[in-house]
């Protein structure tokens, strides 16, 4: 009976911890959506019971291409990178994203098309995901949900077009002191090469360059 009762108490300890993680990883997604427009109690109660934890491990992706993307995931905490493998298998980084942060294939999700960027996690992560369909649901009905989404767009577009100009317009040096800025977390948690592929230039030039600041 004893051995009966304290298994019963680990039970309800386990799933009162697992609780209490559900509850901040939401209160982080709903500080994050709220950061973009206020959203009533309703809408609120309504999105984030559409979510579901996710656990990706270092190396895990959540989507490659050629899949055609049906959810989209908010990363509560982790290191995820986007990017591309030519014909030669050769990797080119398009993005990082670390928490607070939405992930997933967001062309293919407009698209309803194969999704052409892997996005692969650098280290462990927390994700919660929700499928973009049932979030599209919400709009008419919650019209607070539909506008933080319509400036979240807008910012990933604003996001993708300064990355676009920073490639053409910049040089190494100066792409590599945004990354600093952007990512100053990044630095001493994943491969330099990794650094290297996002700024467009080889691990050597990486090194010349990091020798060249850190001496000024």
């Amino acid at each position: 009976m004893l051995l009966r009762h304290l298994l019963q108490v680990l039970n309800v300890s386990g799933q009162a911890m697992r609780q209490r993680n559900k509850t901040k990883i939401m209160t982080d997604l709903k500080t994050f959506f709220n950061s973009l427009i206020p959203v009533s109690t309703q809408s609120w109660d309504r999105f984030a019971a559409l979510f579901t934890p996710k656990f990706l491990k270092k190396g895990d992706y959540f989507i490659t291409d050629g899949q055609t993307a049906k959810e989209i995931g908010f990363l509560e905490s982790g290191i995820v990178r986007a990017f591309y493998r030519n014909n030669e298998a050769i990797e080119y980084n398009k993005h990082f994203f670390v928490n607070p942060c939405f992930i997933g294939g967001y062309a293919s999700l407009i698209t309803k098309t194969p999704n052409q960027i892997n996005q692969q996690a650098l280290t462990d992560c927390n994700i919660q995901t929700a499928r973009y369909g049932d979030i599209q649901t919400l709009y008419e009905t919650c019209p607070d949900i539909e506008r933080a989404s319509r400036i979240l767009a807008e910012l990933f577009f604003v996001q993708k077009e300064q990355r676009e100009i920073e490639i053409v317009l910049l040089d190494a040096d100066q792409r590599y002191q945004i990354f600093q800025k952007d990512f100053p977390q990044l630095q001493q948690q994943i491969p330099q090469y990794h650094i290297a592929s996002y700024l467009g230039i080889t691990p050597t030039q990486l090194s010349r360059i990091r020798r060249k600041i850190s001496g000024k």
